[in-house]
């Protein structure tokens, strides 16, 4: 484990203690954007695989893996009362790499929150759990079966995760637990598979679909994680406008020329993706470009009181403006 800054400095010398709370996930954009909020009143420990984070003098940062042995020395030096756990592997990895991190690491870190008195834990999921359909209702709420495991193998880790996350809210209710199913994530600095497309000047579309799709501000996803961190409210949240829009009117109003890519045979999409190892369109995310996965985030907007405070026109025009640079 390396250290980016002694934990000793962080402590300060106030007499009155801070909540101490853990961010997983810190090196990216979205994780920033939450210790940048919470750092007002918190003491926060930062840690990521990839690398120990810079998030100021007063932010111990390690590059530790949570499957690893030296996750447990985090808990040992810091007195954790809380965790936000934002550091999922992304589509970018393997299967078994994803698995180990996003199951296996989450489960040790989990028991880990239990063993060193944690009060709180907030777990960032996926809206993509629910899996792409035809037969998916207008929108769907948090009771909705999460059907994507049963579509593709590749996004068995995250329902797999949000499986595990269920298991340690209910029997564990002292872990004060809130899992958030968020829409899209996109805006500056989101380097996810929807935000590399949207950022590309061509971007492929399946001929005869245009599925309706939600896109939420990196900033705004940022103060939900911290509402619900700070605000009592165990269960299960989607995280979501009240909007939605085409996928090809997305394209156009992010200045993306489009590709069309045949939808039939029904392999094809997936087969191209695969020859032209398109990163931004992986293969096991071709049907989410062929039906529709809107959720509804009422149930979220009326326990935590949340409004997004950026349109998704804002979002379009980040990557509008991007591409004129």
């Amino acid at each position: 484990m390396s250290q980016e800054q002694d934990a000793s400095v962080a402590s300060g010398s106030s007499s009155a203690r801070r909540p101490t709370v853990l961010v997983t996930g810190a090196a990216g954009t979205l994780a920033r954007q939450v210790i940048r909020g919470l750092k007002a009143d918190h003491e926060v420990v930062a840690v990521d695989f990839r690398y120990a984070a810079r998030l100021g003098p007063r932010v111990p940062s390690y590059k530790v893996d949570v499957t690893k042995r030296g996750f447990e020395d985090v808990f040992r030096k810091h007195d954790i009362d809380g965790i936000v756990h934002i550091g999922r592997i992304g589509e970018d990895s393997s299967r078994e790499s994803r698995y180990n991190a996003n199951v296996l690491g989450s489960r040790r870190m989990f028991d880990l929150a239990l063993n060193y008195g944690v009060r709180k834990v907030v777990v960032l999921s996926t809206f993509y759990v629910y899996g792409a359909d035809a037969y998916n209702p207008a929108l769907l709420d948090e009771a909705s079966p999460l059907k994507a495991s049963n579509l593709t193998m590749d996004l068995v880790d995250s329902v797999e995760l949000e499986n595990l996350a269920n298991i340690y809210l209910w029997r564990y209710p002292e872990l004060d637990m809130t899992i958030l199913r968020p829409c899209h994530i996109a805006g500056p600095g989101v380097r996810n598979t929807m935000s590399l497309l949207l950022s590309q000047p061509m971007a492929p579309f399946l001929v005869g679909f245009s599925p309706m799709m939600q896109f939420l501000h990196v900033d705004d996803m940022a103060r939900a994680v911290e509402m619900a961190f700070r605000h009592r409210g165990r269960g299960i949240y989607n995280v979501a406008p009240q909007d939605w829009l085409p996928y090809q009117d997305v394209l156009r109003e992010c200045g993306c020329l489009g590709l069309p890519v045949p939808s039939l045979p029904p392999n094809v999409p997936a087969t191209l993706s695969r020859l032209m190892r398109w990163k931004a369109f992986p293969s096991f995310l071709v049907d989410y470009f062929k039906y529709p996965v809107v959720i509804d985030g009422a149930l979220f907007r009326k326990t935590f009181g949340f409004e997004p405070e950026h349109s998704m026109a804002a979002v379009f025009e980040h990557y509008r403006h991007k591409k004129k640079r």
